[in-house]
């Protein structure tokens, strides 16, 4: 399921894989995110993005993901050191910065949907 509200086109400042999670490294660049306490922007299309090239970016709506790891229907997605979307787990006095929802069950390595709702989730 895809259905993308709102798209923006950033540089990527590094190469950023099809259906990875984003965020700006400064005012228009953006590379994958790499870790829960990213401060996560949004999710990139299905064609990704080599550094220095434009990359299209979903920022509302329905995004397809891929998934880094075991996720069930309804949890909160966040990172993992490649991009990849995985369930946030809350963490004792720490941010975890989510960029939505998993509307699908899946596995590593599944091209999952989510619901993008950008925030953070403290322990």
């Amino acid at each position: 399921m895809h259905n993308p509200l709102l798209t923006k086109s950033f540089v990527a400042g590094a190469i950023v894989a099809p259906y990875r999670i984003v965020k700006q490294s400064d005012d228009n660049t953006v590379v994958q995110g790499a870790a829960v306490s990213d401060k996560l922007t949004g999710i990139a299309d299905n064609l990704g993005a080599a550094s220095g090239a434009r990359c299209e970016v979903i920022l509302d709506g329905v995004a397809e993901v891929e998934y880094g790891g075991n996720v069930v229907v309804g949890d909160l997605l966040t990172s993992d050191a490649n991009g990849k979307a995985v369930a946030a787990a809350p963490a004792a006095g720490t941010n975890n910065y989510v960029v939505g929802f998993a509307l699908v069950a899946g596995a590593s390595g599944d091209i999952g949907s989510c619901k993008i709702s950008q925030g953070s989730r403290q322990g």
